[in-house]
This record gives C-alpha cells, structure tokens and sequence, in this order.
C-alpha cells in the first residue's frame, strides 16, 4: 500500500479499523468523533489529528469514511469537496443508499477523485479483529488501488463489479440479516405466550437447520434475560432496511416479506425504540406493543 490514509467516522465500527489501519500502515490522518478516548489513543500511537474533514482530505492520498448514513457521507463530502484534489481516492465503507452512491461516484469522477463502495459485513468486534468483509464497486483499477486499504482490517475484499454492484450486494445480505432477526424476534415471542422455555428451545434449534448467527446473538442471552446480544441498533436496522426496500421495490423484486420485514423495524423506530439494540425488541416491554401494532 502506498499513500497517506485518511480515516473519517471513529465511531464503533471505525474505532477498530483506525486501529488496524496505523498498525498495518504506520500512520493514519483522522479526526475527533463522539469519544475523545478514540482518538488520543490513536494519536499516542502514531496517529494525526486533524481538525476537521477538509483538514484530513488534504493530509491523505486515500480517504476512507465509515458513516450511518447517506446523509451524513453526502454532508462530509460538501466540507471535504474543496481539499480534494485529483489523483485521490474516496472509499465509502458504509451502508448507503444506492442513489446516493451513484451521486457521490459523479460527483468525485468530476473532481478527478476516483471512488470505491466498500459496504462491509461484520461488526465492532469484527472490525477489531480486522476480519471485516468488504462488497466492493468500483472500477477494476479502482479495486487494485482499494484492496490493500481494505485488506487492513478486512479478511475478505471481494469485487462485485462498477459502482453500485458493491450496494446491491450489501442490501442482499443484510435483508438476509435482517429477515433472520424479525423472524426470530416473532417466532421466540409466540413461544413466550405458549409458555415454551426459551433456553430448552434454543439448545435444541442449536442441533438443526434453525441454527444461525442472528438466532444466537439475539436469544444467547435473551433466554437468561439479558436483551442486549445483538449490538445493532433498531435506528440502524430501519435505515438499512429503507434502504433495501426502495432497491427492491425499484427493481422489481419486493416482494410481501420484504415489505413485512421492512415494516416491523420502520413500525418499531416508530414507537420509539430506535436507540435500542435489535434484541431488545423480545423485552416484555417492547415486544407485545410491537406485534399487536400498537
């Protein structure tokens, strides 16, 4: 890998890749996100600070941006645009809206500035352990020059093909995820009201063909009480799921799960648990509300 890297967004998924990227590179040009501890400990480790967006676009050959949402990147991008100069590189990490992205990809080819979609699967933990995977769009020289980056804290970097291909694959996966979740939330809530023990339940879906990832960071330790497994916010899974939905509708593939899948996190941001983690949504406090529509 050669060139300065830039690292925008230190939140919990970004803290880990800021980590991975001074290691692996020996240096990292960032910026404060919500917790100072992130980045005085990169600094102490190598690391720049930098004031502000712009102030990293013009100290970094490379910028990588691990953001929540399309409206926040297409916000940075406004302050970062008047740095960027051509012959950089954007790689958007995160999981966006493909109209957004395909924007954003003509926006910076007119700067000059080439572009990768890099969505990922995995979260913090796996953003720690560098063992992310990355969907990624662009062009095949945009690939070469992405990959290295990526490889930094991703185990996996698989092409998908021109911009946008990257995007559709992610909405793939986490409708995936997120259909798996809704369908846990509602089965092990209709074995509360029979009265099925959920530890039983759950040692026994672990045998056959039920078992999954989703299912053990919801229920591990749900069935003891504990509704924090799955750190994942009910906000962030609606937004993704928005996303999702305007893709599959738009393309012909929406289907009546997509769109009862869609609405089971739309209806519970809606009643205001939008900052809890999705496994709280089996709380006794939340889950009857949330199936009764209430």
């Amino acid at each position: 890998m050669t060139g300065r890297v830039g690292l925008i967004g230190l939140g919990a998924m970004g803290a880990g890749m800021g980590r991975n990227l001074l290691a692996k590179t020996g240096g990292l040009q960032t910026m404060a996100h919500r917790d100072r501890a992130v980045i005085e400990a990169l600094v102490a480790e190598g690391a720049t600070e930098h004031a502000d967006a712009a102030a990293v676009a013009a100290a970094s050959d490379v910028v990588v941006l691990c953001l929540p949402n399309s409206t926040v990147v297409e916000a940075v991008m406004d302050r970062m645009a008047p740095a960027l100069r051509p012959g950089q590189m954007v790689i958007d990490t995160g999981t966006s809206a493909l109209a957004s992205t395909l924007a954003l990809a003509d926006r910076l080819a007119a700067l000059g500035v080439a572009f990768a979609e890099a969505p990922l699967t995995g979260g913090a933990q796996q953003a720690a352990d560098g063992v992310l995977g990355a969907l990624v769009g662009t062009t095949p020289e945009g690939f070469a020059r992405a990959a290295p980056v990526l490889a930094a804290f991703c185990e996996r970097v698989e092409h998908f093909g021109p911009v946008g291909a990257g995007a559709k694959a992610k909405f793939i996966n986490n409708y995936m995820v997120m259909g798996i979740a809704a369908l846990v939330t509602e089965a092990f809530r209709a074995a509360a009201d029979e009265g099925i023990d959920w530890g039983q339940l759950h040692d026994v879906v672990q045998c056959g063909s039920a078992n999954s990832g989703v299912l053990n960071r919801i229920i591990g330790k749900a069935r003891d009480g504990d509704f924090s497994g799955y750190v994942f916010s009910v906000g962030n899974a609606a937004k993704d799921m928005r996303y999702i939905a305007d893709y599959l509708d738009g393309s012909g593939h929406g289907t009546e799960m997509s769109r009862a899948v869609h609405d089971l996190f739309q209806r519970a941001e809606a009643q205001g648990h939008g900052a809890r983690r999705i496994s709280e949504l089996l709380s006794p406090e939340v889950r009857d509300a949330l199936f009764d529509g209430s």
